[in-house]
């Protein structure tokens, strides 16, 4: 079938909130996915191993991405693997060295990270990116398709977004 080659570009929450994420904000989102929507995803998420920056994995990325745009997508999954279903942390050098080691890609200079980074969140902010996940498909886009959630106080109500999901794939792939 038809596949669509994610380009997955850096949108660092503690730069968009201007502090980190608080790491019982995710938890209490993970479990939302789990117990809502998806029981098999986010198997061995990790409170404790929650990255207080995502600037380290979004540069292993860049690295990948400046191979081509393949590897760049496998990295990034990869990534969010190592973060949601294994539980490690992706700011910790060994776990990142181990992901780029598995798809051949150097690291980039801090510096060369850096820039590749603040362009591709600054060019988020220029086209409008809401949040994450926001995808662009054609002359169309989506902040996160694929579900509805409410969020109130301590609680979310998720539930999966059938027809935007079909729009969005549609776009996507046709």
């Amino acid at each position: 079938g038809a596949h669509a080659r994610l380009r997955v570009r850096a949108w660092p929450l503690e730069w968009v909130n201007g502090s980190q994420i608080a790491r019982e904000l995710v938890a209490s989102e993970v479990d939302a996915l789990r117990s809502q929507v998806a029981v098999e995803l986010f198997a061995g998420f990790d409170t404790a191993n929650f990255p207080s920056t995502s600037i380290p994995a979004f540069g292993l990325a860049a690295a990948a991405y400046a191979v081509d745009d393949a590897v760049g997508e496998a990295v990034s999954l990869a990534v969010r693997d190592a973060l949601f279903e294994r539980g490690l942390d992706v700011t910790n050098p060994n776990v990142l060295d181990a992901i780029a080691k598995q798809f051949g890609v150097e690291s980039l200079e801090p510096h060369v990270a850096e820039s590749a980074i603040r362009t591709d969140w600054e060019r988020g902010l220029a086209s409008g990116v809401r949040g994450s996940p926001h995808y662009f498909a054609g002359d169309r886009d989506w902040f996160c398709p694929s579900l509805v959630i409410h969020h109130e106080h301590d609680s979310f109500d998720t539930r999966i977004a059938d027809e935007t999901m079909r729009e969005f794939y549609a776009a996507a792939l046709g």
